[in-house]
């Protein structure tokens, strides 16, 4: 089964350096632009792992990457570095961003173990902003003014 890649050259260019190379010893890992095209398939349509077609790596594969990937901080790195370069081409309106963008299920009608702990989404939210204020992306210090 052949497939069409979600990402074209120019797009796995500016992704590459982000995604850590194989420097251990033992057999030689899969491809990271093979494995993050079979993690671009499963989000697509919101499939689980184990569906992940034949071209790609397995689905296990696929999501221990995926895991390490998140754990590394290399998922943000690359989100920075795409909206510093939006930012630099002038082509984000940021007095249209928000600071939050989590979601809670409603409280009214929701079993108790779909309603999250107050003090666990508080500190979530906290600590992702704090993050994000303290971190060093190139990102503008200030709105533009209206």
């Amino acid at each position: 089964m052949r497939v069409k890649p979600f990402l074209t050259d120019a797009q796995w260019e500016k992704i590459k350096p982000f995604l850590p190379e194989f420097s251990g010893m033992g057999r030689k890992p899969i491809d990271n632009r093979l494995v993050l095209e079979g993690i671009l398939w499963m989000l697509r349509p919101g499939a689980r792992w184990r569906d992940i077609p034949k071209p790609y790596p397995s689905g296990t594969t696929c999501w221990r990457r995926f895991s390490q990937w998140e754990e590394e901080g290399v998922w943000e790195k690359v989100w920075r570095a795409f909206l510093a370069e939006l930012d630099a081409k002038k082509a984000i309106d940021w007095s249209e961003a928000f600071i939050d963008g989590s979601f809670a299920p409603a409280q009214k009608g929701a079993t108790a173990s779909e309603k999250p702990n107050a003090a666990r989404v508080q500190s979530g939210w906290w600590w992702w902003t704090a993050k994000v204020f303290l971190s060093d992306a190139k990102l503008p210090a200030r709105l533009p003014q209206r």
